[in-house]
């Protein structure tokens, strides 16, 4: 991304950020494309902005869309609420398999599209492992041949807003050639499904100056606020996650930059040679976690898919156990790997945390033996059975 735009550029993207609705920002975005110099550093603000304006050509035409749905009664619902303990959206592109692992993995009876990109509305449907419960999100197909589609967008919209995701290709074709595509249009518009070495994000305020947390591997605090400033940007909060390059914190200006925990599943292996699915999946298995399947027979290791979700979510089950009770609830407690027995009581309800006096811990094969007395603060393990004793 380009640093350092001549003034005249500057005050134009104030304009962007300072609008409000669709129209207006097409309109600021067009003008400070017409004051972006055209050369080699600028190729990306320019490629990035172009695609931006395409998108919110088509955000106008849906809304305008949508209200003649609205007063018809009938259109295409593009959003689904979060249920369960994860949302997990199914991505690929057509004919990959989508449909066939939601089938198997759920009870929605859903039939692949007879006509690609046919099927514009998502499917979600209930995965339960292990008592954790996956809302699995079949979106729309991906076309990789033009990136730009609408088609497109309205699946990177759902991706962006779920915990998780599910990359579903087809072995009986070119398997890298699909997931290379597919990476390459999600990093495009700013969703990262392998962790980066390093992003960065930008929080706008409305007073405050620049705050910088984290370190840059090639700059300095001042250099960022130097390089905000020239974007007209005063006031935010800057994080850097890992190791973050000024071109990273460019970048994240003009793109909201997010990761999705992801994992590969590589379908169609019986209509595949064995060496080729062997050296794929170690290929893959470099960057991502990778797990074959046969979807047309339903032959999936579902057990091996909700622990590989967990692991790539950094997710952990902590089951909970009423005092004087001989067995714990079956159902866990799904969080965050590094939570305490205190995010824990919280979860639960406030009255636990506030009231608070301490807590038994056991290990879930080794209950009801091994039993240790914590307090607050002390980090849960996966498969952690806890006991909360409380004033309140």
């Amino acid at each position: 991304m380009p640093a350092n735009l001549p003034p005249e550029a500057g005050k134009k993207w104030e304009k962007v950020m300072e609008a409000k609705t669709p129209e207006e920002k097409l309109k600021a975005l067009e003008d400070f494309l017409s004051a972006v110099p055209k050369h080699k550093g600028t190729e990306n603000l320019i490629h990035w902005a172009r695609r931006r304006m395409a998108q919110l050509r088509r955000e106008i035409e849906e809304r305008k869309v949508k209200e003649r749905s609205l007063r018809s009664g009938s259109g295409v619902n593009i959003y689904v609420e979060k249920e369960g303990d994860a949302q997990v959206v199914i991505v690929g592109p057509p004919s990959s398999g989508k449909s066939s692992l939601l089938r198997c993995l759920t009870n929605v009876k859903v039939e692949p599209d007879d006509i690609p990109f046919s099927s514009l509305e998502p499917i979600p449907g209930m995965f339960i492992h292990d008592n954790v419960y996956f809302q699995l999100v079949k979106l729309p197909s991906m076309n990789i041949e033009d990136v730009d589609s609408d088609v497109n967008s309205m699946a990177l919209s759902m991706i962006r807003n779920a915990d998780s995701a599910i990359v579903v290709l087809d072995a009986s074709g070119d398997v890298e050639v699909q997931y290379n595509a597919l990476k390459s249009i999600l990093r495009e518009n700013g969703i990262y499904i392998i962790r980066p070495r390093g992003f960065v994000t930008i929080e706008r305020k409305p007073t405050g100056g620049v705050q910088v947390i984290g370190r840059l591997i090639n700059g300095t605090a001042e250099d960022v606020k130097k390089l905000l400033v020239n974007y007209g940007i005063n006031n935010a909060l800057v994080t850097i996650n890992g190791e973050a390059t000024l071109d990273d914190v460019e970048e994240s200006i003009f793109k909201e930059i997010v990761y999705k925990p992801s994992l590969v599943l590589i379908n169609k292996i019986d209509l595949a040679d064995n060496d080729y699915v062997k050296s794929i999946t170690a290929k893959l298995s470099g960057e991502v976690t990778v797990l074959t399947a046969s979807l047309k027979n339903c032959a999936i290791d579902s057990r091996a898919l909700g622990e590989s979700l967990l692991k790539i979510m950094d997710l952990i089950r902590i089951y909970t156990k009423e005092p004087d009770a001989d067995t714990y609830s079956p159902k866990p407690f799904v969080l965050k790997r590094g939570s305490t027995v205190g995010d824990l009581a919280r979860r639960i309800h406030s009255r636990f945390y506030e009231g608070f006096r301490y807590a038994r811990v056991w290990r879930i094969d080794r209950f009801p033996l091994g039993v240790k007395r914590v307090g607050i603060n002390y980090v849960l393990t996966d498969g952690d059975i806890v006991e909360i004793h409380s004033s309140l």
